[in-house]
């Protein structure tokens, strides 16, 4: 059985979504049967097909990307150049390209992912929403990571029939420290302190970084004066949120660096992670789940999506108001403070992940789905 997962991009890039089409490509790859597929986009640049940890790759060749989308024509035509290869054809959601060429492909075993509504967008993508509700109607199934994912979208309310939860899984093999990740962890102390928050994500709007800049400047952060904040990320927003930085004069305090391709390092190092993310883009929150397997407490914000349902507030953590400074100082003072909170949410904050984040788990469901596929 032969199945062809669809995507904006792939890795290298790095985003939640993309990790989550990797972990389903990798995971499902050889089992029972299957063999996995990835059609994507080239951020920028022309057509290249490959190979990565034994997945192949096709990624249509592009102009760049405009609203965060890439702007593909070779998209068209390689994605109709090689569908009749597959079996079945999972498209993750939102992008909204495929669904462009959903009435021209027959007979085709289409499954949707659906993570997010298109948010930001609310004037283009009106020309994709016709598009978009064919695809659905025509899909077999409907998957998404969470129910108030599907609870908050208008959308997806005529197709309660068709929809699957299941939940993200973390590869915690690939997560595992060791002794290599142990010393550059020491260094990173040696560098940021005893007391590093953390934040790993893009530099968009919905990730909300001003607030959390805004709050290591607030009087609870002057009650931690060895705290500082790491910030890994790229994006559109990196010279604004460097100016609030300097506005701030936290230049000794805030930190922002490029993505790193291991992160295990500067979890093991810092002492409690933060999303504080503002807008249902923020679907999920994988990172989230790779804090928790190294024990450490998160801070995140109370959005309709499944990002209050990876980190419990109280309990591995603390969930937050969302577009709030103060509410976020008070949380971070309020872990950093009381040691025996944050090694009660740490090690909770693990535990969770073995009981309910389960990536074998997580690859058996996507399984079944395509084995129940009628």
């Amino acid at each position: 059985m032969k199945i062809l997962q669809i995507n904006k991009l792939y890795y290298p890039w790095i985003g939640g979504i993309e990790k989550v089409v990797q972990d389903i490509a990798e995971g499902v790859n050889g089992r029972s049967g299957f063999q996995v597929d990835v059609l994507a986009c080239q951020a920028k640049g022309r057509r290249r097909i490959g190979d990565v940890n034994g997945v192949k790759i096709y990624r249509a060749g592009s102009w760049g990307r405009v609203l965060g989308m890439p702007i593909s024509l070779d998209f068209f035509f390689l994605f109709l150049k090689i569908c009749k290869e597959y079996d079945f054809i999972l498209i993750h959601h939102p992008f909204p390209l495929p669904f462009l060429i959903m009435p021209f492909i027959k007979n085709k075993n289409f499954f949707v992912w659906y993570h997010s509504d298109i948010v930001r967008q609310k004037k283009s993508k009106l020309f994709f929403l016709p598009f978009i509700k064919l695809g659905l109607h025509r899909s077999k199934k409907i998957i998404a990571a969470n129910k108030n994912i599907t609870k908050g979208s208008n959308l997806l309310k005529s197709f309660d029939n068709k929809l699957e939860i299941i939940p993200f899984g973390l590869n915690t093999t690939k997560m595992k420290a060791d002794a290599d990740s142990g010393r550059q962890a020491l260094k990173l102390k040696e560098k940021y302190g005893p007391s590093l928050i953390l934040g790993v994500g893009r530099l968009v709007y919905y990730k909300g970084w001003e607030f959390l800049i805004e709050a290591m400047a607030r009087k609870e952060m002057k009650l931690l004066p060895k705290a500082k904040l790491l910030i890994i990320g790229q994006g559109p927003l990196e010279e604004k949120l460097k100016k609030l930085i300097k506005y701030f004069n936290l230049e000794d305090k805030v930190f922002i660096i490029e993505p790193v391709p291991d992160l295990r390092p500067f979890y093991e190092a810092c002492e409690l992670f933060v999303l504080p993310s503002v807008a249902i883009s923020e679907a999920f929150g994988l990172v989230q789940l790779e804090a928790m397997s190294f024990g450490k407490p998160v801070i995140n914000t109370d959005l309709e999506t499944g990002v209050k349902e990876i980190s419990l507030n109280e309990i591995s953590g603390l969930t937050v108001r969302p577009q709030n400074a103060d509410a976020l100082a008070k949380a971070i003072y309020r872990i950093l403070s009381n040691p025996e909170l944050k090694a009660r949410f740490g090690r909770q904050a693990k535990e969770r992940i073995e009981e309910s984040f389960d990536n074998k788990t997580f690859i058996d469901k996507v399984i079944k789905v395509f084995e129940n596929k009628n």
